[in-house]
């Protein structure tokens, strides 16, 4: 239960924070705070002032509906990023939220550390392959359909018995080519109904159980939350801090989350009934 991050090793036998942070005008919660690197740094300062063991840097929306973003504009928005964050705070372990095997192999050669896929190499085949010659951490996330498809109509037989299955298959795949450290990520909202969040939720210990590896939790300020209170995502902060003590018992390693202090203090507190 560790990842390997361009020599660093970060111990995921206790749970650990990956802050959020969109290079992005339209992402659902915080969509053009990030606008430029003045912004970016203040931002990445604060979630590492406030305890998050990853930043997760994005440059294209996956919010349900949203339109894609061409490759040149997502690169040229993550890597300066990258390359700001690790000149000021050269020892953060980075993170690339994209599904495009040319972004994660520029982000990585600008020094991120893990590649996160919301689409599990769905979406561009060459990513297997790219993360395993990189031999970095890779973060697998279930998807059924694609970011603007995803939320019309999702239907499982058995959600959380398809989703394993889901990532038994990939992981085989990984591992035959060579890719080492892999996070799974049951990928909340992505789609899914609320009932489905809820049911994958219950049973998030299942993935880690069965297949011995880490899992990820993405449940800050989402729909699942939203919906069920009737509360637009500023208003989700509450509803977040409730679900995440939740994934902490079903066995979550890493909260991905907007709030860092709020998450740090949850972990804090599962750690006192441990």
């Amino acid at each position: 239960m560790s990842l390997l991050c361009n020599g660093k090793l970060l111990d995921l036998t206790q749970p650990q924070v990956m802050g959020i942070l969109n290079i992005t005008p339209d992402s659902f919660f915080d969509g053009g705070k990030y606008g430029n690197e003045h912004a970016v740094l203040l931002q990445a300062e604060k979630m590492l002032q406030e305890g998050a063991s990853i930043l997760d840097i994005g440059g294209a929306s996956s919010r349900p509906g949203a339109v894609e973003v061409p490759e040149l504009e997502e690169m040229e928005r993550v890597v300066p990023a990258i390359t700001a964050i690790l000149e000021k705070f050269p020892e953060a372990i980075l993170s690339i939220d994209t599904w495009r095997a040319s972004v994660a192999n520029a982000a990585i050669k600008a020094g991120a550390s893990i590649v996160n896929d919301i689409s599990a190499g769905s979406l561009d085949p060459k990513m297997f392959q790219v993360v395993a010659d990189l031999g970095v951490p890779y973060i697998l996330m279930h998807m059924q359909g694609t970011p603007g498809t995803m939320q019309k109509s999702p239907h499982y037989e058995d959600v959380v018995t398809e989703v394993l299955d889901f990532f038994i298959q990939k992981v085989a795949a990984l591992r035959a080519l060579g890719a080492k450290d892999i996070v799974l990520d049951p990928g909340f909202g992505f789609g899914k109904t609320v009932e489905h969040n809820y049911a994958l939720l219950k049973r998030m210990e299942v993935f880690r159980n069965v297949l011995d590896l880490p899992v990820l939790a993405g449940i800050s300020r989402k729909s699942m939350i939203c919906k069920p209170l009737g509360v637009p995502p500023a208003e989700a902060l509450n509803g977040t801090t409730a679900l995440h003590m939740v994934a902490l018992q079903q066995g979550a390693n890493i909260l991905r989350v907007h709030d860092v202090k709020e998450a740090r203090e949850v972990i804090r507190l599962w750690e006192l009934m441990q």
